[in-house]
This record gives C-alpha cells, structure tokens and sequence, in this order.
C-alpha cells in the first residue's frame, strides 16, 4: 500500500497531509501566528482554587487563564516524587497527549494547590471557543519510540502492539535500562533495536533535565519548553514503514526535515525529497480540493447515498441517509450497504476534521440484529487504524451509536472558518413574513410624542424584500395597523440592511438623515 507525507510551506503556515493510496488520510496545519499548545511546558501561578469545581485556574502567561482539574493535579506538585503505577499495557499513543489523566481525585484541589503558588504545568488540549487552555501537571515526552514521563513510575505498551512476544521483548528492554521515571513504549517502537530505544530515551531524558532547569530559572509565569513544529511532530507520529516519500517544497524545511529525521529516523532519511515542481504540491494529489469536501455540511457517498455533518462546541451530530441509492434487492441490503458505506467515510471525515468530543452516529434503521452487528464490527475496524483515542458504546435500537474521540486542538471546520457574520453561526435567518409581523408589533409598541402635523406620520427602514411582502401580502394588515395607530407608514428601502434588521422613527426624523 503506498503512502506519501506532503509538507506544503508557506510564510505564515504550514499543511501536512498525509495520503495513502492517493486518498487523504490525514491533515494537519498550523499558522505562525497561533500555533498549536499541546505538549508545550510552562511556569504557571494558580490564580484561584474552586473546591465546588474540583479545579484551579492558572496564570500560565497567556491572555486566557489556563484550567486545572483535580484529576491532574500531582499528588506533591512543588518536589515531586514518583509515585507507583499499576502497569497498564492498555495505554495508548499519543505521546503528552495521554499522559495527563488518571490522577488522584479522592484528594481535595484545595488541598494540593493554593492561590499564588508557582507550579510546572503542560498544555494537554489547546484554547477551545471561550475556554482557556486546559492543563496538567503530569508531564510527558514523546519521542520516537517511547513517551517519558519523569514524574511518575509507570510502564506500559502501547496496545496496538498485538504480538505478545514482541510486547515482552520491549517491556523487558525498557526495564533493564532503568529510567527514572515512567516510559510508554509507542507503536512505531515494534521491531526496535535497543540501541535506538536506548538512545530515544537518553534524549528525552536530557530534554527533561533542560526543562526542570529553565522552569528554576524563570521566576513569573510563562514558556520555559515549546512542542516540535507541526511538520517534525507529524513525522514523529506518522513516519513509519510503508511510506514510500516525504514530500517537502521548501528547501529550508527540507534541510531543517533531513535534519530531524538524521539524527531521530536513519533509516528513512532516503525517503525525504525536496520538491521543486512550478504546481502546487498538495494540487497534485487534489488534498485542497478534499480539504473542501471537508468543510461541507453534507459528504456524498459513492453510491448516492450522503452523510451530514454538524458540529457544536462539544458535541457532533452525523445522520446517514440513503439519498439517490435506491438498492438492488430488498430495502434492508440497501440500508446495510448505505450504513457500511458510510461507516468508512465517517471515520475518514472525523480523521480529517480533527472532531473531537461526543460524537453522535444516526445510521439508518436495521430491523435484523446481524446487519446491526456488521456495522458496529466496521465501524470498529475503521476505528482502530485512527491515531487518536476513541471509545465506542452499542448501537441501541434506534440505529443510534455515541462515542467519543480524544480532542487536543480545535476541529478543521473552526480552524479554517467563523461564525457567519449574516446568520450570527445560527445556520438560519427569519422569514421575511416573521419580520414583517415584528415591525407591526414595533409600530404599535411606537410612543406618539403629542399631535403631530396632518399627514407627518411613521417610516419603517427596512429590506426591499420585507417592504414588497408587506405590501403584496399584509396591506389589510398595514391598513389596519395605521387606523390603530392613527398614522400614516411609509417604507423606505435600505438593501444594505440585514434581512432581519428594520428601524422604526417618524418621518421628520427620516428626512433627517
């Protein structure tokens, strides 16, 4: 199976896309201007402990305060020893990602931390819509092959690993050499010599020795330790045998790529290639033209059947539905195809998106539990090649899946887009009949301000279509509106105005303007 990883440079932002039989499987970007947090370390000072919320905000030198639960919280934050862990071979990737949950929350926040005191803190999810930063003092490194995480002792492998003899084989590597601390040993660790194991952890335990000395040094709250750049993370995370290039077109991140790749990867560095084609590079394997597909409420599938995406702040909403798929032979072989079908091509989307959070699946309905059984079965499978943690419940008997899917950076869809500036990210404007309906409620709710002058009367400022349906379909009501009133009302026509906008004065005021 072929794969590419292209990295698309440009000043003021880096893409990665990773494509696998010329379909994009997974895309990252990021802007100079607002790069991710994730994983990066600061000097922190809490601000305030909330016992009702079990949390603590954290000055962390940003403009928004950082959120601490007490689940994240060290059990000594101030000198902290390592503390057991059961072994846990459940864990899995996602390097500083994974690596903050799971704390002690049968001990009060109010009695671990105190307003004013200095803590080492790691970004675990980046600022989300009005949320700060949400963090965790459990600090984790992810290198190559393993996470290491100094503050904890705690040995796991990733579950991804299926082999047991191959499990054991790293387990007892990690433990004859000793770290001090806890170590996860990564996916891409499978069929690692110990010479590179030995070597990943040495580096990462350097790194540690860096941070605990610049977190010392600095006395406010602020970085002391920033996460690789967008593209050397996706390496980091991606690269992996069967990736035929690594598809670079700028000749400074080329160099910077080899670099990394040199001293963490040898043995791809043959792959690494500098493109210096006049097309675009992500043109050429049409990832702009999915990247669009991507930020579409409706996806259509190959059959005719189609997909609807919704996203809320922390919620995402999928409905399937059969479309132009009429079927073949009866109506339950047409809804198991549309829903195995669309099983494939909502884990894509999800992947590609970045959603995260609870995620709502309304397949179609299946009357025979078999059929229900092959979709959660490939729904499942699909599930497992997603880099990202998932979990999943049954299906009920509504055709109804929930899940989630870890969230660290904001979705695609709130990456690249805003809240429409017409609708207010409502996705719907008012009719202009309930428009109407509201300037008639204005016109008699208007104060008469003593007798005015024979024939001065109300002007309504107001959208050419507003105006044309209320003479065209309201007149009796306007007539009877200005017979309560005791007023005349004219319509001026303002096509710079919102549908839903209009303006109620008198018409001296209106000559006025």
């Amino acid at each position: 199976m072929s794969a590419e990883i292209l990295v698309n440079i440009r000043p003021n932002l880096t893409r990665v896309a990773f494509v696998e039989e010329g379909v994009l499987m997974d895309f990252k970007e990021e802007r100079a201007a607002s790069p991710t947090l994730v994983g990066s370390i600061f000097r922190g000072k809490v601000l305030r402990v909330l016992p009702g919320m079990q949390a603590a905000f954290v000055d962390i030198g940003l403009d928004r305060s950082a959120f601490l639960y007490v689940g994240d919280v060290r059990q000594d934050v101030e000198s902290p020893p390592a503390f057991l862990l059961e072994e846990d071979e459940e864990k899995s990737d996602g390097g500083g990602e994974e690596s903050g949950e799971g704390g002690d929350v049968n001990t009060p926040i109010q009695d671990l931390l105190h307003p004013g005191q200095m803590i080492m803190v790691q970004v675990a999810k980046d600022p989300l819509g009005t949320k700060g930063a949400r963090i965790t003092t459990h600090i984790s490194f992810a290198g190559r092959h393993l996470v290491y995480m100094p503050t904890v002792n705690h040995l796991g492998v990733s579950r991804k690993i299926e082999s047991e003899e191959e499990r054991t084989r790293l387990l007892n590597i990690v433990q004859e050499l000793r770290p001090e601390g806890g170590i996860i040993v990564r996916t891409a660790c499978e069929g690692a010599a110990k010479d590179n194991i030995e070597a990943d952890l040495d580096y990462l335990q350097r790194l540690w020795k860096g941070v605990d000395k610049a977190y010392n040094k600095r006395k406010t709250p602020g970085l002391i330790h920033a996460e690789l750049d967008v593209e050397l993370r996706a390496l980091r995370d991606l690269l992996r045998d069967g990736i035929q290039r690594v598809r670079v077109d700028d000749a400074k991140a080329h160099k910077k790529i080899v670099n990394f790749i040199g001293q963490f990867m040898p043995k791809y560095k043959d792959c690494v290639e500098l493109y210096e084609g006049k097309a675009s590079l992500f043109d050429l394997y049409d990832v702009d033209l999915e990247i669009s597909r991507a930020l579409e409420r409706k996806v259509w599938l190959k059959s005719g059947g189609y997909i609807v995406i919704d996203e809320a702040e922390a919620l995402v909403v999928i409905d399937v539905n059969t479309g132009r798929y009429v079927g073949k032979k009866d109506l339950e072989d047409t809804i198991l195809k549309i829903n195995l079908e669309a099983v494939k091509e909502i884990v894509h989307q999800l992947r590609i998106r970045n959603c995260g959070g609870i995620i709502i699946i309304d397949f179609i309905d299946m009357d025979k539990p078999v059929h229900r059984e092959k979709v959660m079965a490939q729904l499942e499978q699909e599930l497992a090649k997603d880099t990202v943690r998932t979990t999943l419940t049954p299906m009920s008997e509504f055709g109804l899946v929930e899940m989630t899917r870890k969230r660290t950076r904001p979705s695609l869809v709130s990456s690249l887009c805003e809240p429409c500036p017409y609708c207010d990210g409502t996705s719907y404007v008012k009719k202009v009949s309930t428009v109407a309906q509201e300037i008639f409620m204005a016109l008699e709710r208007e104060p008469l301000d003593g007798p005015r002058e024979p024939g001065r009367g109300l002007v309504v400022r107001c959208r050419g279509d507003v105006a044309d349906w209320i003479y065209g379909e309201e007149q009796e009501t306007l007539e009877f509106i200005e017979k309560r009133i005791g007023q005349p009302v004219v319509f001026r026509v303002e096509q710079d105005f919102h549908v839903e906008q209009f303006e109620v004065g008198d018409q001296l005021q209106a000559e006025n303007l």
